[in-house]
């Protein structure tokens, strides 16, 4: 039995997973991330892998973006500070552990994990999209990962889609994160004076009746469909696979958004849209660096 490591860097935990060929997690581990020195979290990272005695073909790892994903280098990431700008994990990790280390976003190992093991795995072009805190995406052809010339494919937080739109954080106005994601629902609900503190609670004050909320989750899934309408004019994938909290815990959300996105395209096109929820899990972002260290270690 051959092994593989999956790696999830985060801004507040970094978790580390031993993961067989056949995909289980064998056992998990998680450490806070030093948000300032990168050093420690590799050295975190050693530890942990150390006390792996099998036989181990390389390590996938995701970290905050935004990311040089060809040269796997951390760049200027606003979750990670200081010495971690710029900051080559990927050589960093293969030196101190003696795995060939392989870095990537959270969304694409979603996307990957979902094609190798997921609602995607009898498909060969596969469109992830995680509609969550903040709006992420994958795709894969024939169950790798496609990252564009410059390796920013699939970056489709700004997206402009409302002139003049809502913003947020760094979100250009009317980027699609700024309307779709939770934070952005919560946010907009807020300001417009709605005592709510996630996207669900929006969501129950939209079904009760309460214009305002209804409006704000009628923009989160119309402009979520435009968007996912116009992947499928461009990309033409097999199948949409919706993660994340706003997509797998209000109800009815997925089904909404596919309904919408059907009326958007040519009729020709229609009766190929399938829009289906993950059921990976939280660990899509660790069996995804899994999957990829595997697919690496094939090729």
């Amino acid at each position: 039995m051959k092994y593989a490591i999956g790696i999830d860097i985060g801004g507040t935990n970094t978790r580390v997973a031993l993961v067989d060929e056949n995909y289980h997690v064998i056992v998990r581990h998680q450490f806070p991330t030093d948000a300032e020195d990168p050093e420690k979290t590799v050295q975190g990272i050693k530890a942990i892998t150390d006390t792996f005695e099998v036989e181990i073909v390389g390590m996938g790892v995701s970290c905050p973006g935004p990311l040089d994903l060809i040269n796997g280098i951390v760049l200027d990431t606003p979750n990670l500070h200081g010495a971690w700008h710029h900051f080559p994990i990927a050589e960093e990790l293969t030196d101190a552990t003696g795995y060939k280390t392989y870095l990537q976003n959270d969304a694409n190992l979603a996307a990957l994990a979902e094609a190798v093991i997921g609602e995607g795995k009898d498909y060969r072009y596969v469109q992830f999209l995680t509609v969550s805190t903040g709006l992420g995406a994958g795709f894969t052809i024939d169950k790798k990962i496609y990252i564009g010339s410059h390796g920013f494919a699939q970056e489709l937080a700004w997206m402009c889609l409302w002139k003049g739109g809502p913003s947020h954080g760094s979100i250009y106005p009317g980027g699609i994160e700024a309307i779709s994601s939770g934070t952005a629902i919560t946010t907009r609900a807020q300001k417009a004076g709605l005592n709510v503190v996630h996207a669900g609670q929006v969501n129950n004050l939209a079904l009760e009746g309460n214009e305002t909320a209804m409006q704000i989750m009628d923009d989160a899934k119309e402009y979520l469909s435009n968007g996912i309408a116009a992947l499928i004019e461009t990309l033409d994938p097999d199948i949409i696979i919706l993660g994340g909290s706003v997509a797998l815990k209000i109800p009815g959300f997925a089904e909404e958004v596919e309904k919408r996105v059907k009326t958007k395209l040519f009729e020709s096109v229609r009766p190929f849209v399938k829009i289906r929820k993950s059921t990976l899990g939280e660990d899509s972002g660790l069996l995804g660096a899994a999957c990829l260290a595997f697919e690496q270690a094939k090729d």
